[in-house]
């Protein structure tokens, strides 16, 4: 407690001591092998990247996934059929008040059915001959509001998709297929030799149908794994009698707050007919889970990162002090402070935390961040980016100047409490 309270006594001789000790460091850097000061350098920018793109890549490989989904099939707002459902009842009750909303830009009402297929049924020669079966939901739609609301048409592997004329034609999901799904194993079942214009046939509800496929789809969202046709054609086929849909996706102009119409709908008494969502309510448990776990994984090697760029400084500062016992003794000897020479290289350290810092972060959003949001990284169920939050970078940019604060002070602390004559007589 007195060593504390002589600390504040003597601001003066505190201050003269950051003085000198930033001074000393700015000379011991300014005379420092430059290849040297680069090598250092060139670690800590190398570890600040470790710390941000590693885990922005890992956690840009969901975000890429939730931002497909939120594009291509889920919308900001999500009505869908109750669990003790077949489908939302009164569901043009419920078309009919989004079409008075004029925060709604576009809707999409979809029929679904769980659907089978079977394929190359016309080799077979006997029964007992094989045949190619798969299955998935099939999604009935509205082509032109399906298109305004997810722009679905866009994502084809190849082929065409399918027009307001093309009763029996259908286009599949790249997953359904074997040529698209390159995965041997006797529990996934897909369709082999199945490509564009191929016949197939489809069972809907017990009633089986013969169609053409039109088109083969590879969006990374859930229409990969499912068969797309017209909405007439799949009310036909399922013999649905009335207009009662599966889910309305809703599409919101922009500055639009998915809470509040899903207030609106609410107030309005639907949740008796429907589950209403906002976006992020809707997504599936296992992308937040994903996010979650790849988060921490993240953070998890970067801690390494951190841990390697801390023993790195300390092993530099350490040796730079032993190699100059004799020159800490004489500046000891002449009266400089323990205190400003502790400082000159914890100022030291810090230089080449805050350079390194300043250089990763220009690297991580002036290059890396527009590079991944042009040239998404092509995983096979996402479209990866790298995702770097400014406060994200604080922290860690935080976390690896005290690394490297603590790793620049306790070498220097050894070498300075050594007996000042025997630093200057080498002993």
């Amino acid at each position: 407690m007195d060593k504390l309270a002589s600390y504040f006594k003597r601001p003066a001789g505190r201050i003269q001591s950051y003085k000198i000790g930033f001074f000393l460091a700015l000379r011991d850097i300014k005379k420092a092998n430059k290849w040297t000061t680069l090598l250092i350098i060139a670690v800590m920018v190398l570890t600040f990247l470790n710390m941000i793109v590693l885990n922005g890549i890992l956690v840009g490989l969901i975000e890429g996934s939730i931002t497909a989904h939120k594009e291509r099939m889920a919308g900001d707002v999500v009505i869908s059929t109750l669990t003790d459902k077949t489908d939302i009842t009164k569901s043009q009750e419920i078309i009919n008040f989004i079409e008075s909303l004029k925060e709604v830009k576009a809707y999409t009402p979809r029929y679904t059915e769980s659907g089978k297929l079977t394929a190359n049924y016309e080799r077979r020669t006997k029964e007992t001959d094989h045949v190619d079966k798969s299955g998935g939901t099939v999604y009935g739609i509205d082509l032109e509001k399906e298109n305004e609301v997810t722009g679905i048409s866009k994502y084809l592997a190849e082929g065409e998709f399918i027009g307001p004329d093309d009763h029996d034609k259908v286009v599949l999901g790249a997953n359904l297929l074997s040529k698209y799904l390159d995965i041997e194993s006797p529990e996934l079942q897909v369709l082999r030799n199945v490509e564009t214009g191929s016949k197939i046939k489809i069972t809907v509800a017990g009633i089986t149908k013969e169609v053409t496929v039109k088109g083969v789809i590879k969006s990374k969202v859930d229409f990969d794994q499912g068969i797309i046709m017209l909405d007439s054609d799949l009310k036909k086929i399922a013999n649905r009698s009335n207009n009662n849909v599966n889910s309305i996706i809703l599409r919101l102009n922009d500055g639009v707050s998915p809470e509040y119409i899903k207030s609106l709908l609410l107030n309005q008494g639907y949740a008796e007919y429907a589950r209403i969502q906002t976006f992020e309510e809707a997504l599936p448990k296992f992308l937040l889970d994903l996010k979650m776990t790849f988060s921490l994984l993240g953070n998890l090697i970067g801690t390494i990162g951190i841990a390697v760029a801390a023993i790195t400084i300390f092993i530099i500062i350490f040796v730079n002090a032993i190699t100059r016992r004799k020159y800490i003794g004489i500046m000891k000897g002449i009266g400089v402070r323990k205190e400003a020479i502790e400082l000159s290289y914890i100022f030291q350290s810090l230089f080449y935390a805050v350079v390194g810092i300043i250089l990763g972060s220009l690297i991580v959003f002036l290059l890396l961040q527009p590079y991944f949001f042009s040239h998404p990284i092509n995983f096979p169920f996402s479209d990866g980016i790298l995702v770097a939050t400014p406060v994200g970078t604080i922290i860690r940019a935080i976390i690896l100047l005290v690394a490297t604060l603590i790793a620049g002070y306790i070498p220097a602390r050894i070498v300075v409490k050594q007996n000042t004559l025997d630093a200057i007589l080498g002993r």
